[in-house]
């Protein structure tokens, strides 16, 4: 087995010594770069440059005057992997519920249970784990639909999770489904934006989060003119959860009908819709966000992940990780596990003819987990590719680990055969937060102590 620089700490001292340099230069050498930019490809033996926070150049023999060289010979350079949908404020109620294959008992268990007696602390606490899993696994990029906004309060300390952990954070903001909260979403979002997204480059984005129907919660929740019109004015994306079957196909069929679908607005599961709903979201060019472990795990609508009905009109979805009271936390099952079902699907729908099976490959779903999924947070020109001109959110998988040597086929390697183990160095925004396989600026023994602490508030403190 051989190493890379990224396993060295001296040159981590070195990067950390220039880290209040703006002007940074960051060259990874010899690496094979899987750049997911399709007028790039993959490169072998390749150098890739990191100015400040932006990729500048992809090449050989680049110029290393001034700068911090990272030998990454034997590794494979890659985007960061971006998470379209997850609720990251249950994560200290971390597979609670492992076995759970029913969504009306998710629901009942930690949305109208548990979720009632979280305080801001324990959004907090539940944020930012969520977050440097994320981090560890490769994740540069995380969508965090947070359902439980039960007072300001409770919003700022999601936020300020991500803030503290340095990942590409979209705050996607939402009312609880149950019990006591001020009512003052969505109203606030208008101070969430002045006090924490006011700049256009940065590393957090907002979004309003909505549900598809009222059937769960109620009208105030879900998604229709009413809530597109303050997205609007806030000039923001919109991410909608609990997209399924009949009742959701009718709402997004009477979405289409007033104008509502778009670009701008993303559709979550998207399980079991009708044809006449795809039609019409393909035609908008709406964005989708597959959970396929979630989909398959806990039965949701068809429990088929939807990724043959997006193809078919045009839609190449982002992967997300939804909740970890049943699930895992990486996005490399995501797309191990959709791979999967889909190719499983294509053949046996032609078992026993002529036909050939329409197959997707381990190339479309690193596509899906990188420019697709920044495309579906509404971030496709910030991150997602290693492109020159974008921000520097990247992953140094080591290819020469006992688990990837010899490295034959890159695409395959990342998709088939990495976990988070394999990640020596995660890159967000030009600034190393995981090097030698840590994650840097953490406290672990205070950070456990502090998971331990809220969950057991959670858990021992009765349902309002």
């Amino acid at each position: 087995m051989t190493s890379s620089d990224t396993t060295s700490p001296a040159v981590l001292e070195r990067l950390q010594q220039r880290s209040a340099d703006p002007n940074r230069r960051i060259l990874f050498t010899g690496a094979t770069i899987v750049t997911m930019d399709a007028g790039l490809g993959v490169l072998h033996g390749a150098d890739l440059l990191v100015e400040g926070d932006t990729i500048t150049a992809i090449g050989t023999g680049l110029d290393r005057d001034g700068a911090v060289v990272v030998d990454a010979a034997g590794t494979i350079l890659t985007p960061g992997f971006v998470d379209t949908h997850r609720h990251a404020w249950e994560t200290q109620l971390r597979r609670i519920m492992p076995d759970v294959d029913d969504l009306g008992a998710y629901v009942m268990s930690t949305l109208a249970g548990y979720a009632t007696v979280y305080r801001p602390h324990d959004m907090y606490v539940g944020t930012k784990l969520a977050a440097l899993t994320a981090i560890d696994s490769g994740i540069t990029t995380m969508l965090d639909f947070s359902h439980n906004s039960r007072t300001p309060e409770h919003s700022d300390a999601a936020v300020q999770a991500l803030i503290d952990t340095g990942i590409r954070g979209v705050h996607a903001s939402m009312g609880p489904h149950f019990g006591d909260w001020d009512k003052q979403w969505p109203g606030d979002l208008a101070r969430l934006k002045d006090t924490y997204f006011a700049s256009d480059d940065q590393l957090l984005t907002l979004r309003l989060a909505a549900l598809a129907t009222d059937e769960i919660a109620g009208p105030a929740l879900a998604y229709g003119p009413e809530l597109a019109r303050t997205a609007k004015d806030l000039g923001i994306g919109v991410s909608v959860d609990a997209v399924f079957g009949a009742s959701s196909s009718t709402a997004v069929l009477n979405w289409a009908k007033h104008g509502l679908l778009g670009p701008d607005l993303t559709l979550i599961h998207a399980t079991g819709l009708t044809r006449a709903a795809w039609k019409a979201i393909g035609a908008s060019g709406t964005t989708i966000a597959l959970a396929p472990t979630s989909d398959a795990q806990i039965g949701l609508e068809t429990a088929i992940p939807a990724i043959d009905e997006a193809l078919a009109v045009g839609v190449r979805p982002g992967l997300s990780i939804d909740v970890e009271v049943a699930l895992v936390s990486d996005i490399f099952t995501q797309m191990r596990a959709l791979h999967a079902i889909q190719r499983m699907r294509a053949v046996n729908a032609v078992h026993g003819t002529d036909e050939q099976p329409s197959r997707i490959t381990t190339h479309d779903v690193l596509d899906f987990a990188t420019l697709q999924g920044a495309r579906t947070n509404g971030l496709a020109d910030v991150t997602g590719s290693l492109t020159p001109g974008k921000k520097a959110d990247l992953l140094v998988i080591q290819a020469e680990d006992l688990n990837n040597m010899p490295l034959n086929d890159a695409v395959g390697t990342v998709v088939l055969g990495s976990d988070a183990r394999n990640i020596s160095a995660v890159l967000i925004n030009g600034t190393p937060r995981k090097w030698n396989g840590q994650v840097l600026d953490v406290a672990l023994p205070a950070l456990r102590a502090e998971v331990h602490a809220s969950r057991a508030y959670v858990l021992n403190t009765p349902a309002v």
